[in-house]
């Protein structure tokens, strides 16, 4: 599968403090193109290792969860397994730019906050380098909603409706953790996904992909992205968690 937006860090050991006590935890904003971060070695507090991606969109599903989209390659291991139960944190580091993309090294939990949420389901990852099932690419993570608000707005996106990828040559935009807002036009399909020009690199995966204020896809790398109507489909078809979703109001 094609991983190389959805981040893998290794680092020297590092202290953080340890987060407070859940009297102190204040809910945090959170909505499509915020940094997430996930699968802390050893521990979340003295994190050796982690990888980080982007969330697509927050919204309900027909239960009234509040839930979080991503890249299905971000939690699928080295093996193959699908990391379903992986708690997620948000990533504390400043987002980048396209000329200053954000320090890998700088990304850290916020410990302050805790565990944003946990993932419900991870689907077939796009597997588009090699002879693998063709996937839509998402992640489905059921939110906490006791320490995360939605908002619609994250960097230079806000995101008010979801809608079809536009005509071929329009211009869209994402907006990523890793290199925040970056445009390009729109090229055309390559089977179950669309192609454009936008710029992404490590830490991009999930990143909402936007027509002005319309959200029609998440960006996984290779200048393609899962169209989000596809995967609403998906998520209607399998039921649980996300099934029904629409932004968060």
């Amino acid at each position: 599968m094609l991983r190389a937006l959805g981040l893998a860090v290794l680092l020297a050991a590092t202290t953080i403090a340890a987060a407070p006590s859940a009297s102190a935890v204040t809910r945090t904003a959170v909505g499509g193109g915020t940094g997430i971060i996930f699968r802390l070695k050893p521990t979340p507090e003295t994190p050796t290792s982690y990888y980080i991606c982007t969330l697509t969109a927050v919204g309900r599903d027909s239960a009234g969860n509040l839930v979080g989209l991503t890249n299905a390659h971000c939690f699928i291991d080295e093996q193959g397994n699908k990391l379903v139960g992986e708690r997620v944190y948000r990533d504390t580091s400043p987002a980048g730019t396209a000329f200053s993309p954000a320090p890998i090294a700088d990304s850290r939990p916020d410990l302050e906050t805790g565990a944003i949420g946990t993932v419900t389901y991870v689907s077939t990852p796009n597997n588009l380098l090699n002879s693998g099932p063709k996937g839509l690419d998402y992640a489905v993570i059921k939110l906490d909603e006791s320490r995360v608000a939605p908002t619609s707005t994250v960097g230079q996106v806000t995101i008010t409706s979801i809608g079809a990828p536009p005509a071929n040559g329009t211009r869209m935009c994402k907006e990523g953790h890793r290199t925040g807002l970056t445009c390009g036009k729109k090229l055309g399909t390559n089977g179950i996904w669309f192609t454009h020009l936008i710029w992404t690199d490590g830490g991009d995966s999930g990143s909402p992909v936007v027509s002005g204020q319309t959200l029609v896809g998440n960006a996984w790398g290779a200048q393609h992205s899962s169209p989000i109507l596809s995967i609403i489909d998906a998520m209607n078809t399998q039921g649980g968690v996300g099934a029904g979703f629409h932004l968060a109001t």
